[in-house]
């Protein structure tokens, strides 16, 4: 592993609106270090704890710091289950996003996963260091640089598909991470993903009817709907294991035909090359 922790800290200086697809939010170097930081997580040293509470912290998480070797790095650890504030939590879901995202190539969540702590079974995630959370970027009405608007606008509909497709039912100012000074975006927080109800499996969470107004998937990756188009019970099953239910992963795949539907719709409208990159 590297010991300059470069990889996770983020500390790359890389210009993403030159890459032309822009998918990949993690870089190569550290997609390469991914299998490293999971058999971190899995088997470090646990040095110190911290439980988050409060109200941004419904689901009460430890913040952990762990120790191999020379690396020491923190971990966000949560075993949540059941319903909590009036949502249903799962701890679960968070690593059924993590492998759904790598499935997906999408590379936007940090290393997630199992981890027992204090003798019970969560979710452990890496944690990201030096970011600026999207409410933070409100808050103090940083602007995007104008190199990075077009990269932040198609991750942003990207986004949009992603939580779609999982039907995560929170996603918050607070769950979107972006990288400095490269402005690359980093999802967080899924616990609240994976819904079977019949209102997450007849509507698309962001779309013109959103409750904020339109929020739509304007343009998406071809290469993104492509691996939409070839999900199957099968891939899904063998890479979430025993995350999700057979019926969870029921309701991806019918979210995906919706999203499906909703990319020809805007085609139709507004012509293939201007949805597709």
């Amino acid at each position: 592993m590297n010991k300059r922790l470069i990889g996770f800290c983020l500390a790359a200086l890389v210009v993403l609106a030159a890459a032309p697809a822009l998918r990949g939010q993690f870089l190569p170097d550290e997609i390469a270090e991914r299998a490293q930081w999971e058999e971190f997580l899995r088997t470090a040293d646990i040095i110190a704890e911290e439980q988050l509470i409060g109200r941004e912290s419904v689901t009460s998480p430890w913040k952990l710091t762990f120790k191999k070797g020379d690396v020491v790095h923190h971990a966000l650890w949560k075993n949540a289950k059941g319903r909590m504030s009036g949502f249903i939590e799962g701890w679960q879901f968070e690593i059924g996003a993590y492998l759904i995202d790598k499935l997906l190539d999408l590379n936007r969540i940090p290393p997630t996963v199992e981890r027992r702590f204090h003798e019970n079974r969560g979710s452990c995630q890496l944690w990201i260091e030096g970011c600026l959370s999207l409410k933070q970027k409100e808050e103090q009405k940083i602007r995007t640089p104008p190199v990075h608007i077009l990269a932040w606008n198609r991750n942003t509909f990207l986004q949009r598909a992603f939580d779609n497709l999982l039907a995560n039912e929170d996603r918050h100012m607070n769950q979107v991470l972006i990288t400095q000074p490269d402005w690359r975006m980093i999802l967080i927080d899924h616990s609240r993903s994976f819904r079977t109800s019949k209102k997450f499996t007849k509507e698309l969470i962001f779309s013109a009817k959103h409750p904020e107004g339109p929020k739509l998937m304007k343009e998406l990756p071809r290469a993104f709907v492509e691996k939409l188009k070839g999900l199957t019970f099968e891939t899904i099953r063998t890479t979430v294991g025993e995350y999700l239910s057979d019926e969870e992963i029921n309701a991806v795949l019918i979210r995906r035909d919706l999203i499906l539907a909703e990319v020809d719709r805007l085609i139709k409208e507004n012509g293939e090359d201007k949805v597709l990159y």
